[in-house]
């Protein structure tokens, strides 16, 4: 988001180059982020599939999840079908297709195609029929997943109990849950344009353009009127508010906005005594360096997993660089980063209270009329027989049941609910499910 331009802003106004320095600094940035995309992209020459095993592992997880989740109706189940459904259309998007797949392919591209189409197949039919033995297929897809992250550059390999004919790819009523073979045309390009829209793509029309005004207005406040203070305030980091500011409100909701800012105070609490505890040593240069590239390494690591452990981590590294460019007192460093910090947490707390508006509530109910609509075009085209119309049809329903999950999650985060029944929005959701599966079995 908004975090790390910024942070290059913030960084470069606080110092205080001269002209002669701005090629000279421009060029060692410039190398360094060569260095760090030879990095990047150098794991294609040792693992080019890497990225489609993962992908297609989290789905095979996610569906193992789920087949072993007790049945019901409960929030629960809902969210784990659609963390479900979300890994297997992250596994198509991975491999280039839209579900269902357009064509059999072989090769080691045709074993990631086989396990996204037989998890995509056993998704769909456990909406109304669980697979005989749940818990032994979902077993076996453990194992599947395993196998394709195993770190060897062997060709990934499909277990054959996991083949779409063996007993484990039925349902409880004895019946292959066998993908059909789908139906191609010039619809294909539709699906997959959706399929994008699913994966962040999405356009930038006038409606989208309104829905982040909201958002942009709360961070150029929070960031300006934090950034401010700390300059009135005459704190030598003045920029350090502004960042944690916008880490707040780099968040989907109020709920989310305040579980930031509990863990972005306790994990800089920690990070100050690890701080202080390195700066008590003394340490020279270069043993600085080691200490930094090492917290950079462990923020890496645990900030994906957990944002509070990724800033117990960010703390002191932010600390440690700045006494490696300028050198100062510890206690200075830590009274500023400690004002900084709770202005700044503090100020993106009273933007995300005060700058509201409704779109968590019109969110919802555009994407129930939307999912209402793509359940009612859907029962149209099976009632019409329209073959080679149901694979858009499909895409186009489950994009509409996914963002009908995602707008009630975002609302359920807010001061004030949406209004919608909740029994409206999860027969909907039941609805559509119920239909994909009778689109699967249709074609």
């Amino acid at each position: 988001g908004a975090m790390l331009l910024l942070f290059s802003f913030a960084v470069a106004a606080n110092g205080s180059p001269t002209s002669s320095d701005v090629l000279p600094q421009t060029g060692l940035a410039a190398a360094g982020a060569a260095v760090a995309w030879v990095l990047g992209v150098s794991g294609w020459l040792v693992h080019p599939d890497r990225p489609q095993r993962f992908a297609v592992a989290r789905a095979l997880r996610e569906l193992a999840g789920l087949l072993t989740r007790p049945a019901g109706p409960g929030g629960d189940g809902r969210q784990a079908r659609h963390r479900t459904t979300v890994a297997v259309l992250q596994a198509y998007h991975s491999l280039g297709l839209a579900p269902p797949t357009q064509a059999h392919q072989t090769g080691r591209d045709g074993v990631f195609v086989r396990l996204t189409d037989l998890s995509w197949s056993l998704l769909i039919n456990s909406a109304r029929r669980p697979p005989a033995d749940p818990a032994a297929l979902s077993e076996r897809l453990l194992r599947q997943a395993r196998v394709l992250t195993e770190r060897s550059r062997r060709p990934p390999a499909l277990l054959p109990e996991l083949s779409l004919a063996s007993p484990a790819a039925q349902d409880s009523e004895g019946t292959p849950m066998t993908p059909v073979a789908p139906a191609t045309g010039p619809g294909r390009p539709v699906a997959w344009r959706a399929t994008e829209l699913l994966m962040g793509r999405r356009a930038g029309g006038p409606e989208h353009r309104a829905v982040l005004a909201v958002p942009a207005v709360r961070m150029v406040l929070g960031t300006g009127i934090a950034g401010g203070l700390a300059v009135a305030g005459g704190l030598e980091h003045s920029y350090w508010a502004s960042i944690s500011a916008a880490a707040v409100l780099h968040s989907v909701n109020l709920r989310t906005t305040a579980q930031r800012a509990v863990q972005r105070t306790l994990g800089t609490v920690v990070g100050l005594l690890l701080a202080l505890g390195v700066l008590a040593t003394d340490p020279e240069p270069v043993a600085l360096a080691c200490v930094i590239v090492l917290l950079e390494f462990l923020l890496e690591y645990f900030v994906p997993r957990n944002y509070g452990l990724g800033v117990v981590f960010l703390t002191p590294l932010a600390l440690l660089m700045s006494d490696l460019a300028s050198p100062a007192p510890a206690g200075e460093l830590v009274a500023d980063r400690v004002l900084g910090s709770v202005l700044g947490i503090v100020v993106g707390l009273v933007c995300a209270l005060l700058v509201v508006h409704d779109h968590a509530a019109l969110r919802v109910e555009r994407a129930l009329a939307a999912c209402t609509q793509a359940s009612d075009h859907a029962e149209r085209s099976l009632a019409e027989g329209s073959g080679p119309q149901l694979p858009d049809v499909q895409v186009q329903l489950v994009l509409a049941v996914v963002e009908l999950r995602d707008a009630d999650d975002a609302a359920a985060g807010e001061l004030w609910p949406a209004g919608i029944d909740p029994a409206e929005l999860a027969a909907a959701e039941q609805r559509a499910y119920l239909l994909l599966e009778r689109l699967h079995h249709q074609r």
